[in-house]
């Protein structure tokens, strides 16, 4: 009986673990905890038909690209960036700022209602998630660290973005 009470414990443990992995990498929750409906929906299937393979592992499926390798971290042109998933406008230029961590950064989005922050408990820490607000698409995260006025650090993979120059 005892052992039979350490394998369903066990059981109970790794099923919990699954659950929590797999509800990490699904869309994001609203303030319920159900999964958020976005304006763009797809499969997962049109997602990867859509997006290239690096685009998919960071947009669907919440990865991270190296620092100092993306794209846009060295940009300095002028204009707007996009969501690299459906186009939604994201920030502008007149909103990013060096700030060395190695991905591009933005003190603030460019609307209130561009992207959604979401608390992500992964690797053995707290942060908060960003997420286009349109798709759920997975852009980096958001710390308070950041210059005035608002405080924020946006850090969004370049992956994750389209920029078009004014």
């Amino acid at each position: 009986m005892k052992s039979f009470s350490i394998l369903f414990g066990l059981g109970l443990f790794l099923t919990s673990l699954i659950s929590n992995c797999t509800d990490y990498m699904g869309a994001p929750k609203d303030k319920s905890g159900g999964k958020m409906n976005f304006e763009v929906q797809k499969s997962e299937d049109d997602w990867k038909k859509t997006l290239s393979s690096e685009q998919y592992r960071i947009l669907r499926e919440k990865g991270t690209e190296r620092a100092f390798t993306g794209e846009y971290y060295y940009n300095k042109e002028k204009g707007k960036y996009y969501c690299a998933a459906c186009g939604a406008e994201l920030f502008d230029s007149n909103t990013k700022y060096e700030s060395g961590s190695g991905w591009p950064s933005f003190f603030k989005p460019a609307s209130d209602k561009a992207v959604h922050s979401e608390t992500d408990t992964s690797h053995g820490m707290t942060r908060t998630e960003v997420v286009c607000a349109r798709c759920g698409g997975h852009l980096g995260h958001v710390f308070s660290d950041g210059p005035a006025p608002t405080g924020l650090r946006y850090c969004i993979n370049s992956v994750s973005l389209k920029f078009k120059k004014d």
